[in-house]
């Protein structure tokens, strides 16, 4: 880590008041606090990692305060690594100077699945181990630990055989459609092999002595009632009359509550009607027109509760907890015990080509299994759910939901609001609209509703695919001065910017400053400067210095000195421009010239 990059995080902590879920401040002036034990544990667990930064006062506004001996911090840091978790740490640790004091910097990459979790070897493993939430260390239960444990390799619960099952215990109807889709998809391998051969090849039974079992998969893809063995691996949903879930001052405290038992295909169907009616509709804006949508599209919310049924954690520590489905007047909430799984992230969640099943059966299964009533199967097994979701989202005018991976558990929220409503379009106009992608307007909706943005989820709001791509549309928001950014590189965070925020505000509206007469008049005294130069004189962002300079050289009014000197070009006022001219510049609007490097 680099000093700037150190500032800019800095600098990120006091703009939101807090740290980043991967960042940890500690003081640490002399000693260092035995609480970076727990700390190392959090972010060796928790997805992506975490750096801990030692001489910065989180209580006194992320002040600078140093270390006073900080090689020495250094060594004591690393061997806490190597002799007090298990297993042994190798984070990259510096000494970084800033604001003329010594600042230890520990960047913590999360351990592999298969060594997780890292625990506190005072503590054992069963009361050592965290995880990050927020922005603070959370211990680990017992039962989580197990289940960190259990995702060390490849988990078979729902390969195992379920006592006391038979072929009883399946759905007829269901069975007999698996069964004739296995035969005509591969009629090579099934086309004349009698039904019980094709249950116990695909792993639905298993033999077990004299008897034919059926397995944990089997069961919740094709059982009549799986919840005779298994009571709590059902989805229960509630609907909530208040945005915290609390009664109303007429005591009323459901809106709806039902228990949804089953098959995993009858579970996903029910469920989703169980949303649908108690979802209303909503005007969408299109055009110069209006269509009707569900609050939440149907297609995203049956991906996501095909996900949570079929990733959900099954080994035993977790088989007391049910699917929860919850509906809010601003949100819905989808929750199962199971974090992602394999090499997957948050932050790649839903690129293509990224899929990793738990539950690897289960999920073969109900390739081949059909939704009741209904020709689709339950699901692909393509990866494809999530960006599925994104999108039904999108064309539905809405925000995109929001995922949270906690290792034991992931959760998917859906905001209740449609980004382009009459007022955002209004506001949008009100800002220049003009020369703006959709993926921008998108973003700024977002922003405008308080959301923080970053390249990845930029891309999966907006369905811009190419990550140089969305950095480069998130610049040119920053070059308009629509954006603040803070942080650089991967750490970069993106917020509306004080002048979009104002826009439309009546009395509170704050006039975009006119930057190309600023530019102008500074050429007309100095007569050539760079983009560095004119960027430092101004105090502007390097990139909006580039935007009003490309404006200026469209409209015919600045020129380089020299062709061929890219970002060392030096630019003059152009000869067509007096300097009368330059320095009574009226006031205008900003063009929207196209966003294209020089």
């Amino acid at each position: 880590m680099t000093p700037e990059e150190l500032r800019d995080i800095l600098a990120s902590a006091r703009t939101f008041g807090a740290e980043a879920a991967d960042i940890e401040a500690k003081k640490a002036e002399s000693n260092l606090p035995k609480s970076c034990k727990e700390t190392l544990s959090s972010f060796s667990n928790t997805p992506g990692g975490g750096t801990l930064i030692l001489g910065v006062n989180e209580d006194s506004g992320f002040a600078v305060t140093g270390t006073q001996d900080a090689g020495k911090m250094q060594a004591d840091l690393a061997a806490m690594c190597r002799t007090e978790i298990s297993p042994p740490l190798s984070p990259t640790i510096s000494i970084i100077n800033i604001d003329e004091k010594n600042v230890v910097v520990a960047e913590v990459s999360e351990l592999p699945r298969e060594q997780k979790p890292a625990y506190c070897i005072s503590l054992g493993m069963n009361r050592g181990s965290f995880i990050r939430v927020g922005e603070g260390d959370r211990r680990l239960t017992p039962e989580e630990v197990q289940q960190l444990i259990s995702d060390r390799g490849q988990p078979l619960f729902d390969q195992e055989a379920v006592p006391g099952s038979s072929l009883s215990d399946l759905d007829a109807r269901a069975v007999d459609g698996y069964v004739e889709r296995m035969r005509t998809s591969n009629p090579r391998i099934f086309g004349d092999a009698p039904q019980e051969v094709i249950l116990r090849m695909t792993r639905v039974t298993i033999k077990s002595g004299d008897d034919d079992l059926l397995t944990m998969g089997g069961l919740l893809a094709l059982g009549l009632y799986p919840q005779q063995y298994f009571p709590q691996l059902n989805l229960t949903f509630v609907h909530f009359p208040t945005t915290s879930g609390e009664s109303t001052s007429t005591g009323v405290r459901f809106l709806d509550n039902v228990s949804i038992n089953g098959s995993i295909p009858v579970m996903a169907k029910e469920a989703l009607q169980a949303i649908q009616r108690n979802m209303s509709k909503r005007a969408l804006i299109v055009g110069e027109g209006r269509r009707d949508v569900w609050e939440y599209p149907p297609e995203a919310l049956r991906e996501a509760i095909v996900n949570a049924l079929v990733h959900r954690d099954l080994s035993p520590g977790s088989r007391g907890t049910q699917v929860q489905v919850e509906m809010y007047p601003d949100r819905l909430r989808i929750l199962n015990s199971g974090g992602l799984f394999g090499a997957l992230d948050i932050e790649r969640l839903g690129e293509e080509g990224r899929s990793s099943a738990r539950n690897s059966l289960l999920m073969k299964l109900l390739e081949d299994v059909t939704v009741p009533g209904e020709d689709r199967t339950v699901c692909e097994n393509r990866g494809s759910g999530i960006r599925a979701m994104n999108t039904a989202f999108r064309q539905a005018g809405m925000s995109p939901p929001r995922f949270s991976d906690r290792t034991t558990s992931f959760e998917v929220t859906m905001p209740n609001h449609t980004l382009l409503d009459d007022d955002t379009v209004k506001w949008l106009t009100t800002l220049g609209r003009e020369g703006l992608r959709d993926s921008q307007c998108i973003a700024l909706s977002l922003m405008r509703r308080g959301e923080v943005l970053d390249n990845s989820k930029y891309r999966s709001a907006t369905g811009v695919n190419d990550s140089r791509a969305a950095t480069f549309e998130l610049q040119d928001l920053v070059a308009r001065e629509l954006v603040d950014q803070t942080g650089i590189r991967g750490g970069a965070r993106y917020t509306l910017s004080d002048y979009a925020a104002s826009a439309g505000r009546e009395g509170k509206h704050r006039s975009r400053p006119d930057r190309r007469r600023q530019i102008t008049q500074l050429l007309s005294v100095h007569g050539e400067l760079s983009k560095a130069q004119i960027s430092e004189l101004l105090n502007l962002n390097p990139k909006t210095a580039e935007h009003w300079i490309r404006t200026l050289k469209n409209e015919g009014k600045v020129e380089p000195t020299q062709a061929g000197q890219g970002q060392h070009a030096k630019y003059r006022l152009s000869s067509q421009l007096g300097l009368d001219d330059a320095q009574e510049q009226p006031e205008q609007d900003d063009p929207e010239a196209s966003p294209s490097s020089d």
